[in-house]
């Protein structure tokens, strides 16, 4: 059994921002990271499974959250579901996108 925080990003099309997310956080030790869409296009659509295994949800915009609470809020009852507010202007690995998910993301999980 891990002791390590599942931590689940959403963006829509799982394109750049969630998988940015889940490339700058896949190697802390305290974590363990998946990423995935909320479009029916999105290379990784998020699943009930997906939503299950999370202990966290982190979605990029407000949208995210909509959705994901319309199709799953049964799931999503008793997990914390975070908004980042990070608009989908960025690519993969963007320096810029980077910077933003490293200020936010370890004051909502309480990292170190």
């Amino acid at each position: 059994m891990s002791n390590k925080l599942n931590v689940l990003f959403i963006c829509s099309r799982n394109q750049w921002r969630s998988p940015t997310a889940e490339q700058v956080f896949r190697r802390h030790p305290a974590l363990a990271v998946r990423s995935a869409g909320t479009a029916s296009s999105a290379r990784r659509q998020v699943s009930h499974l997906d939503l299950a295994w999370a202990d966290v949800v982190i979605v990029m915009e407000s949208k995210h959250k909509s959705r994901l609470l319309a199709e799953h809020a049964r799931t999503l009852m008793d997990k914390p579901l975070h908004v980042l507010d990070i608009p989908d202007d960025y690519r993969f690995m963007d320096p810029e996108l980077v910077d933003l998910l490293q200020a936010a993301v370890p004051p909502l999980l309480d990292l170190r």
